[in-house]
């Protein structure tokens, strides 16, 4: 599924997030999560995280009844997406390691922490592709394999 092909309205309230029927676009991407137990995330590096399209996708998808629940027991949300894994693949202009080191990989820290292990993905791995305006095709074929790979594999 590309989301860059999808369309849908974006949040502008909390009370949109936790009480509106999410659009048929959104149904569809969270029965495809309801689906899968491993799920592969690909998007290129923005301002230093994720394409703000892509973060309002989630935003919608991730919603409070679908991937948690405030409904809990003790002090924290009942994770409803437990038992799935996911493969972030970021693509950046930058080497990868200026990222990982320097910047300490922020947004990628956010998407893993704050929206995937939230909701109760417990496996996250992530693959930096670094300086991508210097890979000639050969390269990006394989990266795009190695991506299938990893999707094939729940790696």
């Amino acid at each position: 599924m590309r989301a860059a092909n999808l369309t849908f309205p974006i949040l502008r309230s909390q009370y949109d997030y936790e009480h509106e029927q999410p659009v048929y676009v959104v149904q569809t991407c969270q029965s495809a999560l309801t689906w899968a137990t491993h799920i592969v995330i690909l998007y290129p590096l923005w301002l230093g995280t994720m394409p703000a399209f892509f973060k309002s996708l989630l935003e919608q998808t991730f919603r409070p009844g679908f991937a948690f629940s405030n409904e809990s027991s003790g002090r924290w949300p009942v994770k409803l997406l437990s038992g799935r894994s996911a493969r972030i693949f970021v693509t950046m202009g930058m080497p990868a390691p200026l990222y990982r080191w320097f910047f300490r990989a922020h947004g990628v820290a956010a998407l893993r922490r704050s929206i995937l292990r939230f909701a109760g993905f417990g496996s996250v791995r992530t693959t930096f592709i670094g300086s991508v305006g210097n890979l000639d095709r050969k390269r990006v074929e394989r990266w795009l394999e190695k991506a299938r790979e990893y999707g094939r594999r729940a790696k």
